[in-house]
Order: structure tokens, then sequence, then C-alpha cells
């Protein structure tokens, strides 16, 4: 059989691929543990477990059952959790003042896992909505615009309150403009000097957010509303190339793309862009996508998780935060 290329059969693309030695031997990229973080709910009470129905196999647990998840999170090799709290409805508020309680669910937790288990990196999310009484991300007017300064200097608040539990990265989720900067001076300042920030640098307002809100409660808060006027344009590239040089700019340590695999341009390109620690949130939405499938028998769920996961590497990500990271890290080690 003659072919047009002069090149063929000298060069044979499937020859590398004809083993799996070789196939092993040319492999790109690599996914491991140390890639994953593991996202977490906490919820007031003891021995309290809930399910997060658009979640399946996703719980809200009570500090006393998740430090007992954060042991088998930490034997698992796993490096890091995020945590997100599910506050109670009396303790929200127009201001979001239980956001820098010091006693607070989030400040209890951290103070208790770095007690517990020292060596396991414990991420805090920097933001107002779960603490707030209309589910927004900061603080509203009178028109129910979310007001830029004001929010942020309650982010330092909250920020410090974290530090001060132990948190070894705290993570601002808000998309304010300056509270980067703001809170890496308010690090400073009391001598939180090795507290990394984690920036949500080009979080854009997404539909794959749903289960995560019914998880942590605040979706019934927002209602109808929206976050359109901070979070970013779904469309935007350009836009979250300044958005990440900024944080950068500012103070920040990593930088965070969310939601995770829609969005893998963004990391890609950042990547390429700015060389420094680039992680993405595979979200809520889309895990529920991945599980539903799988639980229905459409589509085999440690294929098309790790394959997921390892398209996040092949983008350029040092990190994913996943809801699969437990169990991606027990198919990683079998």
């Amino acid at each position: 059989m003659t072919h047009n290329t002069t090149n063929f059969p000298l060069i044979r693309m499937r020859r590398m691929r004809y083993q799996s030695f070789s196939r092993r031997l040319m492999s790109e990229n690599r996914l491991s543990v140390d890639d994953l973080i593991y996202p977490m709910f906490v919820t007031e009470g003891e021995n309290n477990r809930e399910a997060v129905l658009s979640m399946p196999g996703i719980e809200r647990l009570s500090l006393d059952l998740l430090l007992s998840e954060a042991g088998e999170i930490s034997s698992l090799g796993i490096p890091a959790i995020a945590l997100f709290p599910v506050i109670s409805p009396d303790k929200k508020s127009d201001d979001a003042a239980e956001a820098f309680n010091p006693n607070g669910l989030v400040q209890r937790t951290v103070k208790a896992l770095k007690t517990a288990y020292p060596e396991l990196g414990v991420i805090t999310d920097i933001a107002l909505d779960p603490f707030t009484s209309h589910g927004q991300d900061g603080l509203i007017d009178n028109s129910g615009y979310v007001i830029n300064d004001e929010t942020v200097e309650v982010l330092i608040k909250q920020a410090l309150s974290h530090a001060e539990a132990g948190a070894d990265i705290v993570a601002p989720s808000d998309m304010m403009d300056g509270r980067i900067g703001a809170i890496r001076q308010g690090l400073e300042q009391h001598a939180y000097r090795n507290t990394r920030i984690l920036a949500y640098s080009a979080k854009y307002a997404s539909a794959f957010y749903g289960p995560f809100r019914d998880a942590v409660g605040s979706g019934a808060n927002l209602g109808k509303g929206n976050k359109y006027s901070y979070q970013m344009d779904p469309a935007n590239t350009d836009e979250a190339l300044r958005e990440i040089e900024l944080d950068l700019q500012e103070g920040a340590d990593m930088i965070m793309v969310k939601p995770g695999m829609p969005y893998l341009d963004i990391v890609r390109r950042a990547k390429d862009r700015f060389g420094v620690p680039t992680f993405a949130y595979q979200v809520s939405g889309e895990y529920a996508m991945l599980k539903a499938a799988s639980l229905n028998g459409w589509l085999d769920e440690r294929q098309v998780v790790l394959e997921s996961l390892l398209s996040f590497k092949r983008a350029g990500c040092d990190a994913v935060l996943t809801y699969f990271a437990k169990q991606a890290a027990i198919w990683l080690q079998e």
C-alpha cells in the first residue's frame, strides 16, 4: 500500500503505543495523591451527619465526625483539605459578624484540626455568603448591590481570625477588588507572615455551583439573586489574566480558576503566562454530573474521574480541589 506522505512508514506513531511499557515511558503527565485537595463541609452539633442530596456521597459533618474523616484523609496522603461551613440561620446577618467570631464554627474546627493533624494542610474559605442573611459574598447597600470596600474590611477580619485559629492557607473566593492586598497587609501587620493566600482570581458567575449552594445553605438565601456584579462573565478570558496578575501583584501565593473542566483554557493561559502555583476547583456541579451518570451506569466512574483529574494536570494545574479526592487517592494506590 502506497502513501503520499514521505515519512510513512519510516514514522509510525502507533509503534510507541504498541505495548504498555513504552506507553508508560512516554506518558507526559502524571496524576498523584499530591495533586489532590478535599473540600469538606462542617456543621454544628455532635454525631451529626447530613447527606447533600444533590451531591451523592458527600455529607455535612459535625466537628467530631469531620475529625475522624480528616484522619482518613491524612492517612491516604492527601496534602490538604478545604473547609466550608454550614451556618445555622440564626447566626446569619446582614453584617456577617459571625464570619470573624473567634469562637465560630470555622475557627473552632481549624483549631481542632491543627491539634489533631498538624501535618494536614487546612485551607479556609474567605467570603461572606455562608454568613449573610441574603446569601451574597459581601455586604449590600439599600439597592442590593454588593459594596466592595466595606466588604473588604470584613474579609480582613475574617482572614485574621482564621490565621489566628491556625489556618495554613486563607482562600478569598469573594471576587472583591483589592481584597488580596488588604488581607496580605493585615496578615503581615499581625505577624502571620507564613499564612499563604490562595486567591480565587478567576471565579466565574457559573451555573455549576448549584449543589454547593445547597450544601452550605446559601442558595435559599440568595433566592433569585445572582452574583454577576462581582463574579466573572463566562465569555471572558483576557479579563481573567488581568484579575490573576493583579492578585499576584497584591501578594497572592497561589491562584485558583473556578469552575474546573469548562475553564481549562483559563488554566492553560494562566500557567503559560505567569508560571505560578495554579489550582482549579472541580466544582459541585461537575461532581454531580459525573456521579449521577456513573450511578446510572452510563459512565465508568473510576475511569472518567481519573481522566477528568488528569485533564487538569495536562492543562497546567498544580493541584485540584475535588470532591472525588478521597476516592481518587484510593484508586491511585491500587
